[in-house]
């Protein structure tokens, strides 16, 4: 993990002292460990931020999806440690929640981190994309106790660079945007659109993103200026890659032909969260969960 965070940091919060015992969780940093407070918004910055592969990686099958899970394994540390160092960090608990389902560690461990989350008045927060409105923008979902809010993704990062309309991270001087990814909503910026739990009839797992079915229409509108009406949402919660599976054709003279991958979901991802999700936002069985069945469609 110190080579992700950076010797200082890294130094720092190793040798800390933890606050053990502590019950209230809040998000401010005049009441919390400095140290633990610094890990879930710093660390957690310079950990996404760590370049992980040159250009010619683009040729080595496989090595997309290793780079996102290392980040996502020092994800998950970063946020044990500084819940290690302060208990009472809203943020740890948060992003625990969220990397315990990315990572599939055990459902129990991830529903404590949801339940204190949730209890304690925060969220649990992913970058997301969301191909009903716009497929090359990113959004900012956040899972809250009463309602899902959703966020354009410049709303929280500020103007940050993009490629093909795809925007970069911002860099850990944008403490707000990455206090928001730890659960933290900023009380002063509205999300561009808040849907009550009531308002969700169908919540589908599909094999590359979740399906809400709403009970009524929102705009919502891209940060490339793309506008939408509508009535559902295919929300891909970014975290985790699928897989592909090879195909090919065997001449005895040619040898190999036809060589060609077909792509798979993270099926069981999607069913992860639905799962974890469902429990907190439905505990009355309301909402509509139809079976998922795996392929390579949505």
């Amino acid at each position: 993990m110190g080579r992700l965070l950076g010797a200082a940091v890294a130094a720092l919060v190793l040798n800390a002292p933890a606050h053990a015992g502590a019950q209230g969780l809040t998000c401010e940093s005049s009441e919390l460990s400095i140290d633990s407070y610094r890990l879930t918004t710093e660390a957690q910055a310079r950990n996404m931020l760590a370049p992980r592969y040159r250009w010619y990686d683009a040729h080595s099958a496989g090595k997309h999806a290793g780079d996102l899970a290392d980040l996502n394994r020092s994800a998950t540390g970063i946020a044990e440690r500084a819940r290690e160092l302060d208990d009472r960090n809203l943020m740890a608990h948060s992003q625990m929640a969220r990397q315990f389902v990315i990572d599939g560690i055990d459902a129990r461990v991830a529903e404590e981190a949801w339940r204190r989350t949730l209890d304690s008045g925060g969220a649990v927060v992913w970058t997301a994309t969301l191909h009903d409105v716009d497929a090359r923008s990113y959004f900012v979902v956040a899972f809250a106790k009463e309602a899902m809010h959703i966020y354009r993704f410049a709303r929280l990062a500020g103007p940050t660079p993009t490629t093909y309309g795809i925007p970069a991270f911002p860099g850990p001087e944008r403490v707000a945007f990455w206090r928001a990814l730890g659960g933290c909503l900023p009380s002063g910026v509205q999300p561009d659109a808040t849907i009550p739990w009531a308002a969700v009839t169908e919540l589908k797992a599909m094999n590359w993103v979740l399906e809400f079915k709403l009970d009524r229409r929102i705009t919502l509108e891209s940060d490339r200026a793309k506008r939408k009406h509508v009535d559902r949402l295919k929300v891909n919660l970014h975290g985790a890659t699928g897989d592909v599976e090879f195909r090919y054709n065997w001449d005895p003279v040619k040898g190999v032909t036809n060589l060609r991958g077909i792509g798979y979901g993270p099926a069981a991802y999607q069913e992860r969260v639905r799962r974890t999700l469902i429990k907190f936002i439905d505990p009355l069985g309301r909402i509509k969960l139809p079976k998922q069945s795996r392929g390579a469609g949505w």
